[in-house]
């Protein structure tokens, strides 16, 4: 059972500039969201002071996107998590453009798809208990 889809993109050598802009990352956010035909609840940012970058946070009724960027080593981290299916979007055709990467990376992970089994021997060393409070 597939319970949702999450992207872990990773965006390499990018222009320290744009990853300080704050309104630059929010239009690369309304553009991600706009495209993808996601619905926002709320959203937050912070921009770093002096040389530091941006982070945000969409929360999404489909889930969520963040980002962090780091001027200072020319990279942007990027997640999206979606409960429902969504079309691929193009990060690498985006992401290079508008903030001058170089590489971009993408992750792909169908959440729920598999169940993690946790060997007995390793139960009590996670806090795993059994319904009655015993491994």
């Amino acid at each position: 059972m597939i319970v949702g889809t999450e992207w872990l993109i990773e965006a390499a050598d990018c222009d320290p500039a744009k990853l300080r802009d704050q309104v630059l990352v929010c239009r690369l956010f309304d553009r991600v969201i706009a495209e993808l035909g996601l619905k926002v609840i709320d959203s937050l940012w912070h921009s770093f002071p002096d040389a530091g970058g941006v982070t945000g946070m969409a929360m999404l009724t489909e889930s969520h996107l963040t980002c962090h960027t780091y001027p200072e080593h020319g990279t942007a981290t990027f997640n999206l998590y979606c409960c429902r299916t969504r079309p691929e979007w193009d990060w690498e055709r985006n992401l290079k453009p508008m903030l001058g990467a170089r590489t971009v990376s993408i992750t792909r992970i169908e959440r729920g798809e598999t169940e993690i089994e946790v060997p007995r021997s390793e139960r009590s060393i996670l806090g795993f208990r059994s319904a009655g409070g015993r491994e």
